[in-house]
């Protein structure tokens, strides 16, 4: 799209968005994202779902265009120690091989 004037984090407590629960949240990657061909797609659904109920906050971009056009994008901020301390149980006794994917 022309015109394209950039992205702005903004304030979750500033958006629809904002009563959302890590559940929430986790159902919402599931329903945007899982639908992709793919299991390196679905693998990465998978590790953010895991992400997010493990604590990792979501961060919010506006993008705007000159025609006024506006539509929010997510991302995951960091992960978070319970996340990383989740994977290395898992992954421990070496059985278990973590993907954490590709987005789509």
């Amino acid at each position: 799209m022309q015109g394209y004037l950039g992205e702005t984090v903004v304030n979750v407590e500033d958006t629809e968005f904002k009563d959302f629960t890590p559940v929430d949240w986790a159902l919402f990657y599931i329903q945007m994202y899982g639908g992709c061909d793919g299991a390196h797609h679905k693998d990465w659904v998978l590790d953010q779902v895991v992400r997010i109920l493990n604590g990792t906050k979501v961060i919010i971009t506006e993008a705007k265009w000159e025609n006024g056009h506006k539509e929010h994008r997510f991302e995951l901020d960091e992960p978070t120690e319970k996340y990383k301390e989740w994977v290395n149980e898992i992954t421990a006794d070496g059985e278990y091989d973590y993907e954490i994917g590709i987005a789509p």
